[in-house]
């Protein structure tokens, strides 16, 4: 990202709350488009989809960790990412289902390139870290 503006962050960048929750509802809605294994993870509503629930959580957790409002920690304490999902097994195939999943919701979020680089990136990372079975060698 530009160095021209250290004050604004991701979330500024994106244009703020409802553009992240959009990005997060986006993001469910693919996983059950192109990835509905992972999408059965979930707590699911009667319709079988992605409930409320997850969708809010991840929305209010996306904010903070986009640099926004910290709503996520004062409602549920830190997010603790490896222990919440330490009750699914994360291999390679998941991590990377879960990338695909947000870099197609990310196609169809208006931001910067710079900001869109730099998010795949960071979201990359992330997926890797929870990673939690090694690859098989």
């Amino acid at each position: 990202m530009s160095e021209s503006s250290p004050e604004l962050t991701p979330f500024d960048l994106m244009g703020g709350r409802e553009a992240v929750i959009a990005l997060a509802e986006r993001f469910y809605d693919v996983m059950e488009e192109i990835e509905p294994d992972l999408a059965a993870l979930h707590e699911l509503d009667e319709d079988g989809r992605v409930a409320r629930g997850p969708r809010e959580r991840f929305g209010l957790f996306l904010i903070g960790w986009l640099g926004g409002p910290q709503d996520y920690m004062a409602q549920y304490g830190h997010p603790r990412l490896r222990m919440r999902h330490a009750r699914v097994p994360v291999d390679v195939r998941m991590r990377d289902a879960w990338v695909r999943c947000m870099l197609t919701a990310m196609k169809s979020t208006p931001m910067p390139d710079d900001l869109r680089a730099f998010l795949e990136v960071r979201f990359a990372e992330v997926a890797d870290f929870l990673r939690n079975v090694p690859e098989a060698g």
